[in-house]
């Protein structure tokens, strides 16, 4: 039996979920796609869950599109047959990513590149090791940054920076990153996993229903006015305030102890 493409593992709150193609360096095959979007799907409905981490096994974060299963027609990109039938942009990993409720941190613990890249940019915090880099080597390919780089790089950047980045194809060092706003940071290869965790662990922490509330209202602040915003976040709050967690939260800041929250 194969060992899974994707990895699943619990700690604490917190799921870690691993690429797990090292020989290839976890270049995206179809079968991984399903199991990824299927993976993250459960992650949001588990209550138990609070942060999704996402890494890669071995040297690399994820070598984009698997190149060598679509030149044998077996791969993505492939021009046709049952794997390509069965390729639904509404359920590929990045746009189950982007509409996920909990929030994903990127461990960055190599190069990402195309398909990786817009995975890695995709999760709302990046922790790289120094070793990370991100490859926008669409163009180089003849194609375009197709899981979601046309829409965040501009977002992230600005236009003109992206527009360098995804038109020349560039590929940045970990350094570049940090310097661009594309990392949030940037640490030692060896401590990267655990820097990541820890960030995950605090962000736990927190109460989960307003964790969650805050990054839906801020998805939706992308696309809408400021006053629409603030009508839809007061909307958010007054559930928030009949939560068990809200209790938990006044009544933890005066007792000046650590709150449990629970998420209900």
């Amino acid at each position: 039996m194969s060992e899974p493409e994707i990895l699943l593992e619990m700690d604490d709150h917190v799921a870690v979920v691993t690429l797990n193609r090292p020989e290839r360096m976890n270049a995206i095959s179809v079968k991984m796609l399903s199991q990824f979007s299927e993976v993250l799907v459960e992650c949001d409905r588990d209550p138990n869950v609070r942060v999704v981490m996402i890494t890669g096994a071995g040297r690399g974060f994820c070598a984009g599109l698997d190149l060598q299963e679509a030149s044998q027609g077996t791969g993505i990109g492939s021009g046709g047959g049952a794997a390509a039938s069965k390729f639904d942009l509404r359920d590929a990993p990045p746009t189950v990513l982007h509409n996920l409720d909990k929030p994903t941190i990127c461990a960055l613990n190599g190069g990402a590149a195309g398909y990786g890249m817009d995975l890695a940019l995709g999760c709302d915090i990046r922790i790289a090791s120094d070793k990370a880099k991100l490859s926008a080597a669409f163009t180089k390919r003849g194609v375009l940054p197709e899981s979601g780089g046309t829409w965040l790089l501009p977002r992230i950047l600005g236009w003109a920076k992206a527009a360098e980045v995804a038109f020349a194809g560039r590929t940045l060092s970990a350094t570049e990153c940090l310097e661009m706003g594309l990392v949030n940071q940037v640490v030692p290869h060896e401590e990267f996993r655990k820097a990541a965790s820890e960030l995950a662990h605090e962000i736990a922490g927190n109460a989960p229903l307003a964790v969650q509330a805050t990054k839906r209202m801020m998805r939706m602040a992308m696309d809408e006015t400021f006053e629409a915003n603030v009508h839809h976040v007061y909307l958010q709050l007054l559930p928030l305030f009949r939560s068990e967690d809200f209790k938990e939260g006044v009544s933890s800041f005066l007792e000046k102890r650590k709150p449990e929250f629970k998420g209900r």
